[in-house]
């Protein structure tokens, strides 16, 4: 259920598929900058992927769950070509893995956190020297 969200939201480029069907209404994304809780602000934060990356993919590379907790393995590939969290295009490719931990609840998203190596990333990115 859990990689079927994101397989769908990737392929049709659309975060208004984030709904209560599939996530809780007062969803929690833990960030570094603080938590965004609620749908609109999990769609906000999402959409900068489509908006930075006009050919970004998500592969879900393993989920794992016991109980509501999943761990979900990721890959994200594509082209910085539009602004993504206040960052102008670089026109850099980006292959990233990462990790997110998930919390489900009624089998809805409750809770996410995603893990990267935000070093690889704004490397890639050519933003720092790596």
């Amino acid at each position: 259920m859990y990689a079927s969200i994101w397989k769908d939201i990737f392929e049709k480029r659309d975060v208004l598929l984030i709904t209560t069907n599939k996530v809780d209404s007062e969803v929690t994304l833990i960030t570094s900058t603080g938590n965004l809780i609620g749908i609109a602000a999990f769609q906000s934060y999402y959409n900068n992927y489509f908006t930075g990356f006009s050919d970004a993919k998500i592969t879900i590379l393993d989920v794992y769950g016991q109980g509501n907790l999943i761990t979900k393995h990721w890959r994200f590939t594509g082209t910085h070509d539009g602004e993504m969290f206040g960052i102008p295009a670089t026109n850099k490719k980006i292959d990233l893995y990462g990790v997110s931990l998930v919390t489900i609840k009624y089998g809805k998203v409750l809770k996410e956190k995603n893990y990267f190596d935000n070093y690889s990333f704004l490397s890639q990115l050519g933003l720092i020297q790596p």
